[in-house]
């Protein structure tokens, strides 16, 4: 059994996966067993090829593209570390980051899951690395841009939780499956990812069921890991639309039962105009 297993679920993004994966062979685990499996699906790029030329060391799952949340239980089925490690191939870890979050879930053991400071190009903060789950009222004001307006306010900024410190770890709702560090003892209980989400909102999900069953859910920015962002859903038309269908489908099956009467409906209706006002379903 490794003490971490890496899934990382790769389309189309050659260039980057070569970039992650040299710098997951960098990572310094002095005394702990890594193992790394590369989910590929159907990437029409030679993304395949290239891990099998260049990182013979890891595992390589061809898949057909079922999408990102079923690429992760693909890999996660094969997974028998102590700690699962769900990775975007557009990141870049520091040598040392890895030890280190291990060495923090192993002294916190009520952390189902834990997430990193993300960085974007610019170094600027990925906002999506620790966030709130999307109320019918905060999904308002973070897309009318209450929040970028009033960004230290409880009550208009909770969607990104931009009111937070990014340099003080947090207990938050959800964390986003660019890097999420999963007990697997944890996602043992939870049963996997939501394969209903073909991509986008299954990070989510997880994360709330995982609080659901008592487990805590993590910020923890004392390690930081660059993310590139989109860069397999700024080539594929159908990301924008399943965009907008995880919204939809994380408020039906978490929200819609205890709604007020007609909420639903309105709910729905404001879904379809913003995918409509974004460009027929273009990722905002």
């Amino acid at each position: 059994m490794a003490d971490l297993h890496v899934i990382i679920v790769s389309y189309n993004t050659r260039a980057l996966l070569r970039e992650c994966l040299a710098s997951l062979a960098e990572s310094r685990l002095p005394g702990r067993s890594l193992a790394v499996t590369v989910v590929d699906n159907a990437s029409p790029d030679g993304s395949a090829d290239m891990v099998c030329a260049e990182f013979p060391q890891y595992n390589l799952v061809r898949g057909p593209n079922l999408g990102f949340a079923h690429g992760n239980n693909s890999g996660l089925r094969l997974a028998d570390g102590r700690y699962h490690l769900l990775l975007n191939p557009d990141t870049l870890l520091p040598p040392s980051a890895l030890a280190q979050a291990l060495d923090y879930m192993d002294a916190n053991p009520g952390i189902g899951a834990l997430g990193p400071r993300l960085v974007l190009a610019d170094g600027s903060l990925d906002l999506a690395c620790r966030r709130s789950y999307p109320t019918p009222a905060n999904s308002l004001a973070h897309f009318s841009g209450l929040a970028r307006l009033f960004p230290n306010s409880r009550r208009f900024a909770a969607y990104n939780l931009t009111y937070l410190d990014p340099d003080e770890t947090a207990d938050v709702e959800s964390l986003v499956g660019a890097f999420m560090l999963l007990r697997a003892s944890a996602l043992a209980e939870v049963g996997g990812l939501d394969e209903a989400f073909f991509m986008y909102g299954e990070d989510l999900d997880l994360c709330l069921r995982l609080t659901r069953l008592g487990w805590r859910v993590v910020y923890w920015p004392e390690i930081t890991v660059l993310h590139y962002k989109r860069a397999a859903s700024s080539k594929s038309e159908r990301a924008g639309r399943e965009f907008f269908r995880a919204m939809r489908l994380f408020y039906d099956k978490h929200q819609a039962r205890q709604a007020l009467p007609g909420e639903a409906v309105m709910v729905h209706a404001g879904i379809e105009a913003l995918a409509r006002l974004r460009g027929n379903g273009r990722r905002p």
